[in-house]
């Protein structure tokens, strides 16, 4: 294939920035996957290995996120229309599918399954772009990025094949190259990187890919309060339960597009480094998506045992969810506006002031007074707003003319 054919594989300018129905087939696996991953947690909580199985499934929700984000940035730097670049987003489809159908036992008999499922995705795609870029300068990045797949796959393939004891040890380390690789942007001696502060993208893409895994992780939680509720036994305190964690479900989704969730296109459009916003709001999504499902977790505990002695562990999920999201969402508020509302750090700081009063009370209470707090910072959002015009981006990152249209190098 010439440069020219090469060139042909990249998104034009006139392509649409919208989401593409090929991006949102590949979703639907994670709908499954977010599922598995939430199930394992209630799963490590019946089994009382608590801090355990919060530790392993982080792990694999890392290496599930690795996949789904990357996918994103393929999309918004190729073009979907292509047949390469839909056989690269089904395939990864696939191979999230494997690795969401192991992961419930991937620490223990499915580890290589998930591991070869992980691999061929991490590895094979940036080879099969390599492969259909041959001939353009922008071949090497894909390169690179295999290079250090394939150097994390060392320890990821040692870990399943060897002692179950060393595995998780492994895994870690493995996790640090392949982390570490896609914030460095794959530095390989003599050829360089491709950092994300220099690459420039499509802000309303990108903007919408992560406004789409939220709802996708609300999603998911709606699945768990209604699959948990129908699964139980009628009663007036399973109801109460039932309710209430719909109502923060709608107060989670209230507080994320309340001005920031609907400005991210804005703010990457009129960044100075479009790009290092774009990695930027991918990490606090990160921790957006997993709050909300360590909430959905929280959900389904007190669903089951509404008014049965609470044990402090369910804390972590009961109160620690919101907290983390909240947090997350502090974070996401600065990258476009430049500052936090104090009603977030208080709202958290309130949680945690109350996680050891209420280890004596029941899970019922517990997930109330976490209703109170969302709709206590919902509340402060609208009051900040009322009778002002609406807020506009002011990312810390600065402003300026650049900005949009295709970012540079990428796998």
């Amino acid at each position: 294939m010439s440069s020219g054919r090469g060139a042909a594989l990249l998104r034009p300018s006139s392509s649409s920035p919208r989401t593409t129905f090929l991006e949102l087939f590949f979703d639907l696996a994670f709908v499954f996957a977010l599922n598995r991953v939430s199930q394992r947690l209630v799963e490590d909580v019946g089994a009382g290995e608590v801090l355990v199985g919060i530790v392993h499934t982080l792990m694999l929700f890392l290496a599930l996120w690795l996949v789904w984000s990357l996918t994103t940035w393929v999309t918004s730097r190729y073009e979907p229309e292509r047949s390469v670049i839909q056989f690269a987003v089904a395939g990864s489809m696939f191979g999230s599918l494997v690795m969401a159908v192991a992961l419930p036992r991937a620490f223990e008999e499915r580890a290589l399954i998930f591991v070869v499922a992980y691999l061929t995705v991490m590895i094979g795609r940036p080879l099969l772009i390599a492969v259909a870029l041959r001939g353009h300068p922008r071949r090497r990045v894909p390169l690179q990025a295999a290079a250090w797949a394939a150097t994390g796959g060392v320890p990821w393939v040692a870990g399943a094949l060897g002692p179950e004891d060393w595995r998780l040890s492994l895994w870690a380390l493995a996790l640090v190259v392949d982390c570490t690789g896609a914030l460095t942007g794959w530095p390989v001696l003599r050829l360089g990187s491709a950092p994300a502060s220099g690459w420039r993208i499509e802000g309303e893409h990108l903007a919408e890919r992560y406004q789409q895994i939220f709802l996708i992780s609300l999603g998911e939680m709606i699945l768990v309060i209604g699959a948990t509720y129908s699964g139980t036994e009628y009663s007036s305190e399973r109801a109460g339960a039932f309710t209430v964690a719909f109502l923060i479900t709608a107060l989670l989704w209230r507080i994320y597009f309340h001005r920031a969730g609907h400005l991210l296109a804005e703010a990457l459009r009129l960044a100075r480094s479009p790009g290092q916003l774009g990695a930027s709001a991918a990490r606090t999504h990160l921790f957006i998506v997993l709050g909300v499902l360590v909430t959905g977790v929280g959900h389904e505990i007190v669903i089951k045992h509404p008014f049965d002695r609470l044990d402090p562990a369910w804390l972590i999920f009961i109160l620690g969810g919101p907290a983390l999201f909240l947090l997350a969402r502090a974070r996401f508020e600065y990258e476009i506006f430049g500052r936090v509302s104090a009603a977030r750090l208080v709202a958290v700081g309130v949680l945690a002031a109350v996680a050891a009063p209420l280890t004596a009370g029941s899970p019922m209470f517990a997930l109330s007074v976490v209703t109170i707090v969302l709709a206590g910072v919902a509340v402060a959002d609208a009051w900040r707003s009322r009778g002002r015009d609406p807020e506009m981006s002011a990312s810390p990152l600065g402003r300026g003319e650049s900005g949009g249209g295709n970012f540079s190098p990428a796998p």
